[in-house]
């Protein structure tokens, strides 16, 4: 095969795999949403639910600290250089010895935060203390949630290999698990609690920690059939010979600095979490039912492309191919503005009927969803920033630079702060999401811009034509989602949800229709930017 033969073959088959983590990833979002509209019917907004979101963001935070972020940004840079240069064997005794500091070190943190739930709760959500019962049921679920975060630590790690090893789909799969463990917790071990004269919101404590069983077990068993095992020291002489091995010292030593950089980011979530507590009851759930709908593009699109194009670009950095990287950037980054400015201007026009279609039933009331709204339209505006940070940022961690992106990060978190301060007083809870999205902005233009000077990243001919194409298909689209927002009443229709379905679903779909229309008839040619690389 030649060259541009390779090159093509490379181009479908990245394009193969961000397709199947994007379809899965889809899966996790719809089963997600059916999640958060059976709690909003069931639960509806009030300090209870406030409580259970505060719960479930602490070891979430945890979670993203450990797994998602530092951990992987750490260990998969590793992982595929010890690949290339020594060989799956060694990988493979690589992989057991990371494992098993993991381990340990999650067992420790897993004792001190069911020990240590109060003060947690307290320092995640003081304003929770107004409401004895609503602080006192986060402190409870607190610590049924909290080995959840050792669960998705270990799930990391095993989608971290199988990602090194191309296998995208059953990392992207897992999740639905998840959803679908709180689902039932919802649907079916609330009432049996309520039964019991235990409160049912509960249910949805014990429904996280088996969904992060079942996502273990679901990673293992690849893992397993792959020949592929953890290959775990229970013993202090294992545990020691582990530490002292080079490249688990590799990992560890290039996760601190990353471990600091997720955890400015996290940080910000807790301070915002604890503003929030602090202003109209119902504000932590407003927030997190506009995060919700807020996932699907930066899943979708964000985590998707991040999660292939990193062993990509670790590749292509072992074999110090500064061609090759740079396209890959390119492309991921022109992906990111295809397809993130026609989802920022919906999230920003169409916002709330969006919201009505998902959550106006049952305790969720009109009130609930025009508030949604406002925090909705704060993600919208930094949507972009939010999403090229996905591909962006592992044009640093591929070079297994982690200090960057953490300098940045720690400037970013000051300036989100500065935004609450001056915008919380006007926006309320809308203040917050928005403060985030100005803040991701700045840090994905910065990100950006240091790649740009060490010419990692060079920009390949006909952005300017591509942008302005971009744009004048999303104003016809904002032009029509606004005439549609305007067009009914969306939450005072007499219709079933079926029919407001149709008729949301019906927009939407005629919007990215137009979009793409308008794109095609300037010229663009979709298919061939999509295997362009």
């Amino acid at each position: 095969m030649g060259l541009g033969g390779a090159l093509h073959f490379g181009a479908v088959s990245l394009l193969k795999s961000v397709s199947t983590v994007s379809l899965w990833t889809l899966a996790s979002r719809i089963t997600g949403l059916v999640r958060d509209l059976i709690i909003a019917a069931s639960f509806g907004a009030s300090a209870l639910t406030d409580a259970f979101h505060v719960a479930f963001r602490i070891p979430n935070l945890l979670r993203r600290l450990f797994a998602e972020g530092a951990f992987s940004q750490a260990f998969v840079p590793v992982l595929g250089h010890s690949r290339a240069d020594h060989g799956d064997a060694a990988t493979q005794e690589l992989i057991g010895r990371v494992a098993t500091v993991l381990a340990a070190v999650l067992l420790l943190v897993s004792v001190i935060g069911v020990l240590g739930a109060p003060l947690l709760v307290y320092a995640m959500a003081s304003g929770l203390a107004r409401d004895p019962q609503a602080f006192d049921a986060a402190v409870v679920m607190t610590r049924w949630m909290f080995p959840y975060i050792a669960f998705m630590s270990m799930v990391a790690l095993a989608a971290g290999v199988l990602n090194t090893w191309r296998h995208f789909a059953v990392p992207a799969f897992t999740p639905v698990l998840l959803n679908v463990a709180l689902i039932g917790a919802a649907w079916l071990g609330a009432p049996a609690l309520a039964r019991l004269g235990v409160p049912p919101i509960y249910a949805l404590a014990f429904g996280v920690l088996g969904g992060g069983v079942a996502q273990l077990v679901v990673q293992w068993l690849a893992l397993r059939r792959l020949g592929l095992r953890f290959g775990l020291s229970g013993s202090w002489r294992g545990l020691r010979e582990a530490l002292s091995d080079s490249g688990t010292q590799r990992v560890w030593q290039l996760m601190l600095p990353a471990l600091l950089g997720v955890g400015v980011a996290q940080f910000s979530l807790v301070i915002n979490t604890q503003i929030a507590s602090h202003l109209t009851p119902g504000s932590v759930t407003w927030i997190a039912q506009s995060d919700r709908l807020m996932e699907f593009p930066t899943a979708l699109l964000g985590v998707a492309l991040g999660v292939v194009l990193m062993p990509s670009l670790v590749s292509a950095a072992t074999q110090t191919d500064d061609a090759r990287y740079s396209a890959l950037l390119d492309w991921g980054l022109r992906l990111v503005v295809l397809l993130g400015v026609p989802c920022s201007v919906a999230l920003l026009v169409f916002g709330e009927p969006l919201l009505a279609m998902l959550f106006h039933h049952g305790a969720f009331t009109a009130h609930d969803v025009r508030q949604t709204a406002q925090a909705l339209m704060g993600w919208g505006a930094g949507l972009l920033g939010v999403v090229a940070i996905k591909v962006l940022a592992p044009g640093y961690f591929a070079h297994q630079d982690t200090r960057t992106p953490v300098r940045i990060a720690i400037v970013v978190l000051a300036l989100t702060q500065l935004f609450n301060i001056a915008l919380v007083p006007l926006l309320q809870h809308a203040a917050l999401t928005l403060s985030i999205g100005m803040g991701a902005c700045i840090n994905a233009l910065w990100l950006l811009i240091g790649l740009l000077q060490r010419k990692r990243y060079v920009p390949q001919a006909g952005w300017a034509v591509f942008g302005l194409r971009v744009v004048a298909a999303s104003a016809l689209m904002c032009v029509l989602l606004l005439w549609a927002a305007q067009s009914q009443p969306w939450l005072q229709m007499g219709h079933t949800p079926f029919v407001r379905a149709f008729w949301v679903l019906g927009w939407c779909g005629a919007a990215a229709a137009l979009y793409f229309f308008a794109l095609w008839c300037s010229g663009l040619k979709l298919m061939a930017l999509l295997r362009r690389h």
